[in-house]
C-alpha cells in the first residue's frame, strides 16, 4: 500500500522542522532507546544554533500548522509522557493563527445557518481573533431597534480534513515508535493520539462548546463577581457559534483597567477564587483562563470567554483537591497522606508515615516563604513529583488542573504582584470543607446513599423476574 510511504514522507518533514528549530535539544538521549539515539544525533546536525530549545519547540509546532499546535498544547499537560523540560517548552505555545478572509467566513456562516448573512446581521466585521480551529467576528443582529452586538465564531474552512490527515500521520508514527522501540510502549503513545483525536472532534462541533458554556453559566450564576456571555442558540450550528458580545477590558490592559477605576487587587482575588469555586464546586472548570480570555466589564465583574477547552473533576477528585490544599494550609501532612491512600492514588504497599514525611519536605519550605512567593500550582507540581516516587499513576484531570492553575496564578500576580495565595484560597477551601465534610455534608451524603439503596431495592423485583425468564 502507498499509505505507509506517504505517512513516512510527511513525518520526515515534521522531523526536519523539529530538528531545524532545535527542538531535539530538549531530548535526554539517555532516556530514549538506543535505536532512536542515532536519529536524534543526526537531527541535531541541521538545527539552528544559539536558539532556546523550548522556544524552538513551540515555534516548530506553530510552523507545522493547527493540528500540531493543538498536539503541543495537549502534550504540555502530560509531563509524564514527554518529560518536564518538553512540557515546559510547550507551555509557551500560543494558539494564534493568521485569519482567513471575511468572505470565506460569510460563506461558512450562510451554509451552516441556511440563511443569508445580509438578512441575519446588519453588520458583520473583519475577524477580531483567530486560532487554529476557528476565528471570531464582531457582528450586529438584524433586529428591530439597534440590534444586539454578538461575537460570531466560525470554523476554519477545510480544517476537518487537515486534522484528519495529520492525526492519521500521528497514529502511524505512534504505532511505528511502539514497534521499533518496545521500551516506549509504557508511554501508550497510540492512546495519547486517540485522546487528542476525541478532544479535537469535540472542539470542531461548536454546538458542544455552546453546551459547555451553557452548563458553565448554570454552575456560576450565583457568583456576583463572575459572569459568562449568553449563547444565541438560534444562530448557532456545528460550524458557527454566536454569543453575546462582551464590552470589557482584557486583563492584559493593566493601564486601561486602572484608568477605568477598577481595583486590581480585588480583581486578582476574584480570578483566583472564581477558579477555585469552579474546580471545587461543580468540578467543571475553564481550562484556558489566560489573560486574553478574561475581561473586566463596566461593573467590575470578571468575564470569561472561549470555552473550547474545559476540565472536569469528579467528586473524588474535588475532595482530594480540597483536602490536600486544606492540609497544606493547616500543615496537617498526615491528613494529606491519608487522603491519597483513601482515594486509591497511592498503593497500600507504601507506609502512610513515610509518605507524610515526604509531604512535609514539600510543605515546610513553602511555609517559610513570603506570602507573595507561595504558589499552589508549584505545590501541586512538587506533589506530583513526590507521589511518583510512591507509585501514584498520573491523573490527567489533575495535571490539567495544575497547568490551568499555573496560568490563573500568573494572571492573578500580574494584577497584584503581592498576591497571598493561601489567604486568597483559604475561605473558598474552608467553605467547601465545612459544606461537604462537616455534619451537614455527612448528612447529605448519608441521605444520598440511602436514596441510592432505596432505588436499587426498588429494581430488585424486576431483576428477579428477568432472571427467572
Amino acid at each position: 500500500m502507498l499509505t505507509a510511504p506517504i505517512h513516512l514522507i510527511r513525518l520526515a518533514r515534521v522531523g526536519f522542522v523539529l530538528a531545524r528549530e532545535g527542538a531535539f535539544g530538549l531530548v535526554d538521549e539517555a532516556a530514549i532507546p538506543a535505536g532512536l539515539r542515532l536519529g536524534v544525533r543526526f537531527a541535531r546536525l541541521v538545527e539552528r544554533r544559539g536558539g532556546d530549545p523550548g522556544a524552538g519547540l513551540a515555534q516548530a509546532m506553530t510552523r507545522l500548522g493547527p493540528s500540531y499546535v493543538k498536539f503541543g498544547q495537549f502534550l504540555a499537560t502530560r509531563p509524564d509522557i514527554v518529560g518536564v523540560r518538553v512540557a515546559s517548552g510547550l507551555e509557551a505555545l500560543q494558539d494564534r493563527m493568521a485569519p482567513f478572509p471575511r468572505a470565506q467566513a460569510i460563506t461558512m456562516v450562510e451554509a451552516a445557518l441556511d440563511k443569508s448573512v445580509s438578512t441575519t446581521f446588519s453588520e458583520f466585521g473583519e475577524p477580531v481573533a483567530a486560532a487554529s480551529i476557528a476565528q471570531v467576528h464582531k457582528a450586529r443582529l438584524a433586529e428591530q431597534g439597534p440590534g444586539r452586538l454578538v461575537a460570531v465564531k466560525v470554523l476554519r474552512p477545510g480544517i476537518e480534513p487537515r486534522f484528519k490527515r495529520d492525526l492519521a500521520d500521528m497514529r502511524f508514527g505512534a504505532r511505528l515508535i511502539e514497534r521499533v522501540a518496545p521500551a516506549m510502549r509504557r508511554l501508550r503513545l497510540a492512546a495519547v493520539v486517540e485522546t487528542l483525536a476525541r478532544s479535537v472532534a469535540i472542539e470542531m462541533d461548536l454546538r458542544l462548546e455552546a453546551a459547555a458554556l451553557s452548563e458553565f453559566a448554570e454552575n456560576t450564576k450565583d457568583d456576583p463577581d463572575f459572569r459568562v456571555p449568553s449563547v444565541d442558540w438560534e444562530h448557532t450550528a456545528k460550524e458557527v457559534l454566536t454569543l453575546e458580545w462582551i464590552d470589557g477590558l482584557p486583563l492584559s490592559q493593566i493601564a486601561e483597567i486602572e484608568a477605568a477605576g477598577h481595583d486590581r487587587v480585588a480583581l486578582a482575588r476574584i480570578v483566583i477564587q472564581s477558579f477555585l469555586r469552579q474546580a471545587l464546586g461543580s468540578g467543571f472548570f475553564h481550562a484556558d483562563m489566560h489573560q486574553g480570555n478574561l475581561f473586566v466589564d463596566a461593573r467590575g465583574r470578571l468575564v470569561a470567554v472561549d470555552f473550547g477547552i474545559m476540565g472536569r473533576l469528579g467528586e473524588k477528585e474535588r475532595r482530594f483537591l480540597a483536602e490536600i490544599l486544606y492540609g497544606f494550609i493547616t500543615r496537617d501532612y498526615r491528613r494529606v497522606a491519608e487522603v491519597h491512600f483513601e482515594a486509591g492514588y497511592v498503593p497500600h504497599t507504601h507506609a502512610i508515615g513515610d509518605f507524610a514525611q515526604a509531604l512535609r519536605a514539600i510543605g515546610e519550605p513553602i511555609q517559610q516563604r513570603r506570602a507573595d512567593q507561595i504558589s499552589m500550582a508549584k505545590l501541586l507540581s512538587l506533589l506530583f513529583e513526590v507521589t511518583a516516587l510512591f507509585d501514584m499513576e498520573t491523573r490527567t484531570e489533575l495535571v490539567m488542573l495544575q497547568k490551568t492553575m499555573v496560568v490563573v496564578e500568573g494572571v492573578g500576580r500580574m494584577l497584584d504582584p503581592k498576591l497571598d495565595m493561601w489567604t486568597t484560597a483559604d475561605p473558598v477551601v474552608r467553605e467547601w470543607i465545612t459544606r461537604h465534610l462537616g455534619p451537614a455534608g455527612r448528612l447529605e451524603q448519608a441521605v444520598g446513599a440511602l436514596q441510592g439503596f432505596v432505588s436499587a431495592a426498588g429494581k430488585l423485583p424486576d431483576l428477579v423476574t428477568r432472571a427467572e425468564r
